[in-house]
């Protein structure tokens, strides 16, 4: 009896150092990342600058980020403010959608046609979806909003985003920009949507037809889940509740070693955030994710490279910093606002005040 107790807890013992072992090594990995994205932060266009000091000052509330911060809020400004003086009637929303589709024209790859087939129907969606409300929702997230949002509401008002967030088409094109704008409207209080776009894109990705979606279509599919994931935590500010969204992480957890084969390591990593974001940090889902994406960093560059083996610093960066949160997982913070951080917005940008 007391043989067996022994070796009980020896096998504890040598499990438990192999985990601390194992998050040590993740932990590392993450730093090594961290060390490659910001000694050269400040070279990254506006919006992958906000994007990674936005996600990393959430997980971490330090103030070393405020200036990444700064030049998000630069930026969503100076597009509401392009838009409230001079993208807001019919015509003019007509001729910028029509230049933002053009960009599609000639790109081969199916993501691009898929986008322009779907949108050149209804091109106002570029400029609704696609800019206008990313920026009035980042405004709104930090505590903010533009001068003229009450003409920039009425600008959303004329349009109905139940056409766009119900599509089947567009939701083969846009499944995970469609989850955010869902919540993004929610989040304004404009139209809600959130339930139709959900029950549209399961009826468009029904589980049965997975084998037969193209890798292009099946990391469509895992995008769009994980991103109503992320859009419900407002974008790692809050927990979220694993039974509002019961059969994403149930389909997950049943088809998480075919992800790991056909998915992108952006998408992986979407994948065991996820499971974090709803407290679930020692799931199965979350092990197996991290030892994925551990193995795919590049140690002599100290970042993921593309699945083309591609290490471009700028195009690199979603990945990388998803590849950061998921190996040294912090917490939500929600965070940060105009009114609970205010020095870091000690002055704002023009056009911006506070909501």
């Amino acid at each position: 009896m007391r043989r067996t107790f022994s070796l009980l807890l020896l096998g504890f013992s040598l499990s438990h150092t192999a985990f601390a072992d194992t998050s040590a090594a993740y932990q590392e990995s993450a730093d090594l990342i961290k060390q490659t994205y910001e000694q050269n932060l400040y070279t990254l266009p506006a919006f992958k600058e906000g994007h990674y000091g936005l996600r990393m000052y959430r997980q971490t509330l330090d103030s070393k980020y405020s200036a990444a911060i700064w030049s998000d809020l630069a930026r969503v400004a100076s597009r509401l403010n392009h838009f409230a003086a001079e993208v807001n009637t019919p015509e003019s929303i007509y001729i910028y959608s029509e230049g933002r589709l053009s960009g599609y024209i000639g790109d081969d790859d199916e993501r691009s046609i898929r986008r322009f087939n779907a949108t050149k129907h209804m091109p106002e969606y570029l400029y609704l979806g696609v800019d206008l409300l990313g920026s009035m929702a980042r405004a709104n997230e930090y505590g903010l909003k533009h001068k003229q949002d009450q003409k920039l509401r009425e600008v959303i008002r004329r349009y109905d985003f139940a056409r766009y967030a119900t599509d089947p088409e567009m939701i083969r094109a846009w499944a995970a920009q469609l989850a955010n704008q869902v919540y993004w409207l929610r989040q304004l209080g404009e139209q809600d949507v959130v339930d139709q776009c959900i029950d549209s894109f399961r009826k468009t990705y029904p589980d049965a037809i997975d084998k037969k979606l193209s890798p292009q279509q099946y990391g469509n599919k895992l995008y769009g889940m994980t991103h109503i994931i992320f859009a419900d935590s407002n974008y790692y500010q809050k927990q979220v509740n694993e039974q509002d969204h019961q059969w994403i992480y149930d389909y997950f957890r049943q088809n998480i070693d075919q992800i790991l084969l056909r998915a992108k390591e952006d998408v992986i990593a979407e994948v065991g955030l996820s499971f974090l974001l709803a407290g679930l940090d020692n799931d199965p889902v979350v092990a197996k994710t991290r030892k994925a994406i551990n193995k795919a960093i590049d140690k002599q560059q100290g970042m993921i490279p593309s699945v083309t083996g591609d290490f471009d610093f700028s195009h690199g960066e979603h990945r990388n910093v998803l590849a950061i949160m998921l190996l040294d997982w912090q917490q939500v913070n929600q965070a940060p606002t105009y009114q609970k951080q205010p020095e870091i917005f000690t002055r704002l940008p023009y056009g911006l005040e506070p909501k």
